[in-house]
């Protein structure tokens, strides 16, 4: 893996935190947890090795979805491949249009409609968690949406399906570690949550600009200097 390969999966990583720390994953992710575990938050270690479990099974879930979402991604753009540079201005655009709208400069109405799909009784143990993410991934609009539609976008014009499943995993791996880092530290994580909640609005904004700054990066044809584009 070359160094200039390591920028845009770095990129792909941080993306991956920053969906979530976005405003409407974080303050659910304590409730998260406690459904996954299927137990109360507080308790022994034997809690947070359960939690920890299905927290991992639940990553998996989701983690799976968007590769495979990469995948395709990857596929469509190289099956249009003789479309490619206005694909790749187009989504450009779109990014930059997404990264605005989450800065909260852009009001985009149909945006904040939100859906998510709901499972109100989860299946026993692990494969239960592991259908939870798998919901997550399939239903979590607009949270995730725009962030990971960058990524995505970035997949579409990678010149082989093994680097737009990498961008993919990398993007999970940036959502999925601070899960599993927080089940094994839950009330360290609830502490830091009533610190950092205030703060929410920033993070939308900082995770505009990103936005913003891949689209642009996008537009300009810079990842083709990176080897990911040709």
């Amino acid at each position: 893996m070359s160094g200039t390969q390591n920028i845009s999966f770095l990129m792909a990583f941080s993306a991956g935190v920053l969906s979530f720390i976005s405003p409407c994953v974080l303050p659910l992710v304590p409730a998260y947890l406690a459904y996954m575990s299927g137990i109360s938050l507080k308790g022994s270690g034997d809690i947070r090795n359960i939690t920890f479990a299905n927290s991992a099974s639940f990553i998996l879930g989701f983690s799976i979805i968007f590769v495979m979402l990469g995948a395709t991604a990857t596929i469509l753009g190289s099956a249009l491949y003789g479309y490619r540079d206005l694909i790749r201005q187009a989504g450009g655009v779109i990014v930059i249009v997404l990264g605005v709208y989450i800065t909260g400069i852009l009001k985009l109405p149909f945006l904040d409609m939100e859906r998510k799909l709901q499972i109100k009784h989860k299946p026993a143990g692990l494969i239960g968690s592991f259908l939870v993410g798998v919901t997550f991934a399939v239903g979590w609009t607009p949270c995730v949406g725009p962030i990971l539609a960058s990524i995505l976008l970035m997949a579409s014009t990678a010149k082989s399906v093994y680097l737009g499943i990498m961008l993919l995993i990398f993007y999970s791996l940036g959502l999925g570690v601070p899960f599993l880092l927080s089940s094994l530290a839950i009330n360290s994580f609830l502490v830091y949550f009533e610190r950092v909640k205030k703060y929410l609005w920033l993070i939308n904004y900082i995770s505009g600009i990103f936005l913003i700054i891949i689209g642009v990066l996008l537009f300009t044809d810079y990842f083709s200097i990176l080897y990911i584009i040709k």
